[in-house]
């Protein structure tokens, strides 16, 4: 009995221990956990004591106590998912997103054959999809985004039918998009975004009637879209290179987002559009799109989001846009798109973002949306809108950015800008402003950049703008700012200063010490005076210092060398004296130093060898003294210039500037220098030389052979240098401007044998030749005249059409003369009138055929201000050019001789200004290749009966290369520019300089070289003298023209030309305008001009 009763509480203690024991669920959890790293308040759960899991953490079981749901997220789990989880066979839903999970997904998981639910998204999780998820037929949710995935989609995975939502995207698959099941798709949401996903999409997607959802923005996807959209709500298939037609059809529309940006789709946008009014989102940026904008858009009542930017959308914007009252961004720029901004769009009253920007919009921007107080960004830069800023747009609280830059406004900026607003970005350059500038822009303390160059804005810098302390980039160039510079506020945060080309004057303030941050400063063509404050050396990460062409003098201060990142420093064209600074021997980073046109003396530094990086060295115009050092022929990164001039050096060259091998320009001219050439013989690198006035002596090396030949004057002013040619050696024969080396005579006194019998044939031969000359000339006579071909001349019954007409040219005919011959009248019996240059020319046979050649060049060009050529002929030493004839003479003429002078209204000047500026464009820009005029001047522009201007003579210049008189100097004395004063060599820029010049003369109506002007002096340096501290441009007009436009807006325009005839005839080349530029400012002013003249009144100014 005892016995039984054991073996029965035997068995209960089995059973009772058994009946406790963790399921294999639980089992499986645990081993799982083995490799994850569970958090304290998850793992205290995890107990194997347990007899199954279905308490724990993160788990739920059915009722046969199977695990069905194993969720965890966002709860910075670590470790990986390991194989154990195939054995959790009834798991439904497993949630393991936004962790930190790392390692692959395991195989094992495709066991888990009753998964619906499956989220590793926001992981880790590295490797590739697993083939066996396609054995998970009950898989309705798949979420693995943001993760670490590589390789290809299972080309299985979405043949599911139960499969509706798939999140792969922000990983790295690559490969193409799957098919999906033929039969029965129910996906409803597809994430494939952000992967390295190719190839065009499957047709079977069309099978996906339910799928609500498509993204596959950021991939690589090509071809067409196979189906229609307007079925869908959110699409966005952005960043990829899909092509053809938007694919929509008008027969439904759920969509609610349609972003297909940054692709190729073409043709029209569907005006079937019109139909989503559900559409929030609407962006299709930076494709091929073409055709007008449909106005069907402005029934999209529920638009938020208007993207059609970077396209090639034409015509004007719909007017009902403005019905879209939900819209917040409307953003159509780059397009090519025209005419006025309707003023229906003044109805977004949502509106915060309004970008229209490089279109070819014109007009005035309706005052209704300058009236839309929710605007924060206005960006309408880069089209022709014109008329005045409102008063209005100083009431727009939230305005943080606007850019206009770039447009034909007129009028002041309202001096109320900034009071109300949080300014942070202001951009009006190059936008025919004109007043001061608003004293409150940075009221707000928010501003970060002030860009207003370009303009005509006058008056003084506001303090406020140098208490900003958070402004970091100011520009105020090219403006007629007058004054001195504001002091910089103790923690300024600016990195960017330019104030050039403005009328600043008075000293650099101490303050500038504050801006530690500044990386570039530009003060140049000011008046700024006084010495370079000490305190400048505090700038230690500046980059560029540029204070030339001012009025600073004295010592340069040593703390600059403590800017040790300076790689430009130019402080050319001032009065700065003393010795070069030792130690700007630290400015390591140098790459170009300029300090020409100062009173430096001291020698050259020594210093110098130690700027490894020097591109470009510019001492010329100093008084140095003392030779070059021979440390110069360390300086082998010297690249752009090495330019010496007229420093009262002495000596010779030091045979190490041979290893300047990348050096272009080299200057060494007005000096006291000796000796050879040999030491730059050798550099093949240099494209312009000039050693012009020193004292070199001995023959010219045969390196430098080429350069005397194309700039012969840059070797002048040295007697004792000569060339020495071989007998036969045609590489020199072209060399006129240096004297033959003597010929040693070896102490020889008599003639040898052999010279004797060389003479003797010599002599024989000659008479020989005479005869056959003789002869042959006896027989041509008896001959018809046989000359050089006629190849298309004029025909003869026209020459003799106008030789009659100008009784062979009597001097009674003769309305010009010029340095290329003199101009007839020439009125022909058959009712038209002709000018005719006859131009005298030494008789060469050998140049006829190339000059021809370059007479029929110039005949094929037409354009409306040039003078047409009608017909040529070359006729013994003179040669006769047949021109269209211009009833008002020349320019010459209008302005300075016809008295009593004719009246000149503005209208008309400004129209012979753009017409010049229009005729050395075509020649420069348009003409191939490009045609340098050379003798721009009044002489040489003709008015037609209308004024138009045609230049003339564009060709002449040219056709003297056929000349002896090639070397002589081109060009008119006070027309020439400063840097071909003593060369033949011309450039654009030098005709760029002349047409300054005539700009000047159409104001002033005084010639280039005056006879009131004092000794001298031309009208360059009398403009600049005149204006010189003061900002009245009537102290140079004529006094017809300061009456005519005293008290009117066209007093601006005059200011503006004469301002951009200044900049045309700046000193320095590099700082002149391109000829097409100086149109384009013109012809802003032009169309401001005809706005204005329609008004027929003076515009009112505005008073704030």
């Amino acid at each position: 009995m005892a016995f039984c009763l054991q073996s029965l509480l035997l068995l209960l203690l089995v059973f009772f221990q058994l009946s406790n024991a963790l399921n294999s669920d639980g089992e499986a959890l645990l081993a799982l956990s083995s490799s994850l790293i569970l958090p304290q308040s998850v793992n205290s759960t995890w107990n194997s004591s347990d007899p199954s899991p279905c308490g724990w953490a993160g788990i739920s079981c059915n009722r046969g106590g199977f695990v069905i749901s194993f969720e965890l997220p966002e709860l910075q789990i670590s470790g990986s998912l390991g194989k154990e989880i195939g054995l959790l066979n009834h798991l439904m839903k497993l949630d393991l997103g936004v962790n930190n999970l790392s390692g692959l997904i395991p195989s094992e998981l495709g066991n888990c054959s009753l998964l619906e639910y499956l989220d590793l998204s926001n992981n880790f999780i590295s490797g590739e999809i697993p083939m066996t998820l396609e054995k998970l037929k009950k898989l309705s949710y798949l979420s693995l985004y943001n993760n670490l995935l590589s390789g290809q989609i299972p080309s299985l995975l979405f043949h599911k039918m139960s499969l509706e939502t798939i999140y792969l995207n922000e990983n790295n698959l690559n490969g193409s998009i799957p098919s999906f099941d033929e039969n029965a798709c129910r996906v409803k949401f597809l994430w494939l975004s952000q992967n390295n996903l190719s190839g065009s999409l499957p047709a079977s997607i069309s099978n996906c009637t339910e799928l609500e959802e498509l993204y596959l923005y950021a991939n690589q996807l090509t071809g067409p879209i196979p189906w229609t959209i307007n079925n869908l709500t959110e699409v966005d298939v952005s960043e990829n290179d899909l092509l053809g037609n938007i694919p929509f059809n008008s027969k439904t529309c759920k969509l609610e987002s349609l972003v297909m940006s940054f692709n190729r789709f073409d043709g029209e946008l569907p005006a079937t559009l019109g139909n989503c009014s559900n559409l929030k989102n609407l962006a299709i940026v930076d494709n091929h799109l073409s055709g007008r904008i449909p106005s069907t858009l402005g029934l999209l009542t529920k638009l938020e989001i208007l993207y059609l930017s970077i396209n090639s959308l034409s015509g004007s914007i719909p007017s009902e846009i403005g019905q879209c009252q939900s819209l917040i961004s409307l953003q159509l720029y780059d397009n090519q798109l025209e005419g006025i901004v309707p003023r229906e769009l003044g109805n977004l009253k949502n509106l915060e973002s309004l970008l229209l920007f490089s279109n070819n919009l014109t007009g005035e921007l309706p005052i209704e949306i300058w009236r839309i107080l929710n605007l924060t960004t206005i960006l309408i830069y880069d089209n022709n809108f014109s008329g005045q800023l409102p008063v209005e747009m100083c009431q727009l609280k939230s305005l943080s950015n606007i850019s206009i830059y770039d447009n034909q406004f007129t009028g002041v900026i309202p001096q109320c800008l900034g009071i109300n607003s949080s300014l942070v970005q202001v951009d009006f350059t190059n936008s025919g402003l004109v007043g001061n500038i608003p004293p409150n822009i940075c009221f707000r303390n928010q501003l970060i950049s002030m860009t207003l160059g370009y303009n005509m804005l006058n008056g003084t810098i506001p303090s406020g703008v140098g208490n900003c302390s958070s402004l970091q980039r100011l520009i105020l160039s090219n403006n007629n700012l007058s004054g001195s510079i504001p002091d910089f506020f103790v923690t300024s945060s600016l990195l960017y200063v330019d104030l050039s080309f403005n009328k600043l004057n008075g000293q650099i303030p101490q303050s500038v010490g504050n801006c530690v941050n500044l990386t570039m400063i530009n003060l140049s063509m000011n008046m700024i005076d006084g010495l370079i404050p000490q305190q400048m050396g505090n700038l230690a990460n500046l980059q560029l210092l540029n204070l030339s062409n001012n009025n600073l003098y004295g010592p340069l201060p040593f703390e600059l060398s403590e800017c040790r990142r300076l790689y430009v420093l130019d402080l050319g064209f001032n009065s700065f004296n003393g010795t070069i600074p030792a130690s700007f021997g630290n400015l390591s980073s140098l790459s170009q130093l300029i300090l020409q046109e100062n009173q430096f003396s001291g020698g050259i530094p020594d210093f110098l060898y130690e700027l490894n990086e020097l591109i470009e060295l510019q001492f010329g115009g100093n008084k140095l003294g003392g030779s070059i050092p021979q440390s110069f022929g360390s300086l082998q990164n010297l690249k752009v210039a090495l330019n010496l001039s007229d420093n009262e050096l002495v000596g010779q060259l030091p045979m190490e500037l041979k290893n300047l091998n990348m050096l272009q320009s080299f200057d060494i001219s007005f000096n006291n220098l000796t000796g050879s050439l040999i030491p730059v013989s050798d550099l093949s690198s240099l494209t312009y030389i000039n050693i012009s006035f020193n004292d070199f002596n001995g023959s010219l090396p045969r390196g430098l052979f080429k350069l005397v030949e194309s700039l012969p004057s840059s070797f002048i002013g040295n007697p004792q240098l000569c060339i020495s040619c071989q007998i036969g050696d045609s590489t020199c024969t072209n060399i006129t401007i240096l004297e033959p080396c003597n010929v040693p005579n070896n102490n020889s006194k008599g003639l040898s044998k052999m010279k004797i019998v060389i003479i003797s044939l010599a002599s024989v031969l000659l008479c020989v030749l005479v005869l056959f000359l003789v002869g042959f000339f006896f027989l041509g006579c008896k001959r018809k005249k046989v000359g050089v071909p006629s190849l298309q001349e004029g025909s003869s019954f026209l020459l003799n059409q106008v030789i009659e007409a100008t009784e062979d040219f009597n001097q009674q005919y003769e309305i010009g003369r010029g340095a290329h011959g003199i101009v007839y009248k020439a009125a022909l019996d058959i009712g038209k009138i002709y000018a005719v240059k006859k131009i005298v020319f030494p008789h060469q046979k050998e140049s006829i055929t190339s000059m021809i050649r370059e007479i029929q060049t110039i005949g094929k060009i037409r354009h409306r201000n040039l003078v047409k050529l009608e017909n040529f002929w070359l006729k013994g030493e003179y040669r006769l050019i047949l021109y269209e004839y211009m009833a008002n003479g020349s320019l010459h003429d209008v302005l300075h001789e016809i008295k009593p002078a004719p009246v000149l209204e503005w209208k008309v000047r400004y129209k012979i200004a753009i017409g010049i500026g229009h005729g050395l464009d075509y020649l420069h820009n348009h003409c191939s290749p490009a045609i340098i005029h050379r003798d721009i001047k009044p002489k040489n522009i003709l008015l037609d009966a209308e004024k138009e201007p045609h230049i003339s003579d564009f060709g002449i210049a040219k056709l003297d290369q056929h000349s002896i008189q090639s070397t002589a100097i081109m060009g008119t004395l006070g027309y020439i520019s400063p840097e071909t004063a003593y060369t033949t060599r011309r450039s654009k820029e030098s005709d760029v300089y002349s047409y300054g010049v005539v700009l000047l003369e159409l104001i002033t109506r005084k010639m280039a070289i005056d006879p009131s002007f004092s000794e001298n002096m031309d009208i360059v340096r009398w403009v600049t003298s005149s204006l010189n501290g003061s900002s009245k441009i009537e102290a140079v007009m004529d006094e017809d023209l300061v009456n005519e436009v005293t008290g009117t807006s066209e007093i601006e325009e005059v200011n503006k030309v004469v301002s951009l005839a200044m900049r045309c005839v700046a000193r320095e080349a590099r700082m002149r305008p391109s000829m097409q530029n100086a149109v384009r400012e013109l012809q802003d002013i032009k169309s401001r001009f005809a706005d204005a003249q329609k008004q027929k009144k003076p515009e009112p100014t505005t008073s704030i």
